[in-house]
């Protein structure tokens, strides 16, 4: 049984009284005790449900301020406290349990500028930071050309996101759910399947999950696998983790960085920037630049131009970090550019660095170059070395002028040769005996005898 008590709040009920469901509304309609209350509840078909007086049709209640795990379009989700509590989709806690479950989505509590989905009260997944106050491209535009996320101002001075289609349209239907595993789901109704297809999901890999590359790192979605690197100029703090796919200990700057006068900036093109930010308004883009630049404490920063709205009346969005960076991607569309503090390289910082990469170069090809000339050169000896031997052994006739031919400076004469010359090793041919052998006289071909030959 549905009912309307004197103070405003719907109560579902059993047949004996028990409730099972109260909406909570702190209304209160003040009215004599004796009058009335008369109401009419209706269903719109925007999925608002409404309570309504009968009296001056007063909106007693409706379901669009109470949102649970859904946002429809027309919705609007609190994001800033000033007067009123911040608002949350809660998920549900399993898939036919529709009580409070762990994973809720909302606005960061310190800035409406991004959105996070936590797990309990740690952040699970933490959205791109707004660089528009109306968004309809970056990673929107691949769901529908027609769905859009905004960021706005009502009546009561408090700020609100929604979601929609620019134009009312019957024929689309979605809704932007928080499900019960803490994925963030924007969903279609196809009318001919009649079921809710998926057109985003947000944490779409274990790498989207909030810091999973640790500081410095950051996950790389232009890959067909999602996977975490280090920004350029660090490495690894854990190469043998990093290696094994544990990314949480994340990288760290391969040189020390050391404020100077010669700092330069690294740009990082697609990026969802980091986390801890500090948010500096009515800045222009060089006087963003410089405010980092100045500050040595100042490790990167981010700018946009919110120029589609403004809030608070200001329209530019300077964010500096001084700290550690923390939960970064690289966008597979969209994404801003993320200046990172770097060395400048000029001078002879310049030359010093091109030092260190020559000459180890250098050295390498010239003990290679070494290595390789007394390779050839012991080659070729012995290989000379065996032919001459081989050739004198077989008393080759031919073989004192090819050997000749060689240019070799001492002269070669084969084992025949001295035979003949020496009277077959006759001892009228000796010319004495020594230690190493005996010495013969040899008398060659044209008959001229020659110096004393050792035979040995």
């Amino acid at each position: 049984m549905l009912a309307l008590t004197s103070s405003s709040n719907i109560v579902m009920s059993e047949g004996n009284g028990r409730i099972l469901w109260r909406s909570n509304n702190n209304i209160i309609i003040r009215s004599p005790p004796a009058t009335t209350i008369s109401a009419k509840a209706t269903l719109e078909n925007t999925g608002n449900f409404i309570l309504r007086s009968m009296g001056n049709n007063t909106i007693l209640w409706q379901s669009f301020d109470h949102p649970a795990d859904t946002l429809l379009p027309g919705m609007n989700l609190r994001i800033s406290h000033k007067v009123h509590q911040v608002q949350h989709l809660i998920s549900w806690k399993g898939p036919q349990d529709p009580s409070p479950g762990p994973f809720s989505y909302g606005a960061d509590p310190n800035s409406f500028l991004q959105r996070f989905i936590w797990n309990s009260t740690r952040p699970h997944h933490r959205s791109p930071v707004w660089t528009s106050y109306f968004l309809l491209g970056s990673y929107m535009e691949n769901l529908h050309p027609t769905i859009y996320m905004a960021v706005h101002r009502r009546d009561d001075d408090e700020v609100y996101m929604s979601f929609g289609t620019p134009i009312d349209s019957v024929s689309l239907l979605i809704r932007m759910v928080i499900s019960y595993t803490g994925k963030a789901n924007i969903l279609s109704w196809h009318s001919n399947m009649s079921a809710w297809t998926t057109l985003y999901t947000q944490p779409a890999h274990e790498c989207n999950l909030y810091a999973y590359c640790g500081p410095y790192g950051y996950c790389d979605n232009s890959e067909t696998t999602p996977t975490c690197k280090c920004l350029d100029g660090f490495e690894p703090n854990d190469e043998e983790a990093w290696i094994n796919g544990r990314f949480l200990e994340g990288c760290h700057w391969k040189k020390a960085l050391r404020c100077s006068g010669g700092d330069d900036f690294l740009t990082l093109p697609g990026m969802k920037v980091p986390d801890h930010f500090l948010f500096i308004g009515n800045k222009s883009f060089d006087e963003c630049t410089e405010e980092c630049h100045s500050n040595c404490s100042c490790v990167a920063y981010a700018y946009a131009n919110m120029s589609t709205k403004a809030i608070d009346g200001d329209d530019t969005r300077c964010l500096i970090w001084t700290g550690i960076l923390i939960d970064m991607e690289k966008c597979s569309e969209g994404g801003e550019n993320l200046y990172i503090r770097t060395k400048k390289i000029s001078g002879t910082m310049l030359t010093t660095n091109i030092l260190e990469i020559v000459l180890p170069v250098l050295a390498a090809l010239l003990a290679l170059i070494c290595i390789v000339v007394v390779w050839i050169c012991c080659f070729r000896g012995k290989q000379g070395r065996n032919e001459i031997c081989t050739m004198l052994m077989l008393g080759d006739r031919g073989s004192t002028h090819e050997l000749a031919d060689r240019k070799i400076d001492l002269p070669l004469i084969s084992f025949r040769e001295v035979a003949t010359a020496t009277q077959n090793f006759s001892d009228s041919a000796i010319l004495g005996r020594g230690g190493f052998g005996t010495v013969y006289k040899m008398l060659q071909e044209n008959h001229c005898l020659t110096g004393p030959q050792d035979l040995r």
